[in-house]
């Protein structure tokens, strides 16, 4: 269930591709981000917070996509 209150700001997706820029630049694109934030919402409660290891099971997930 993901939470209906969460809107993704422009804050959020950068956070995510700066984070992509660092760990995995060939797939830091924005529609990267957004995917990983989209998928994100089930297991995140504040964005604030991200998890490196929750973003690399998103990433593993989308890879096999």
């Amino acid at each position: 269930m993901t939470n209906p209150q969460y809107e993704m700001t422009e804050e959020d997706i950068d956070a995510v591709l700066r984070y992509l820029q660092l760990t995995r630049p060939d797939q830091a694109t924005p529609e990267m981000a957004i995917s990983i934030l989209e998928r994100m919402q089930v297991r995140v409660h504040m964005l604030e917070h991200i998890d490196p290891d929750a973003i690399e099971a998103v990433l593993k997930e989308l890879e096999q996509n």
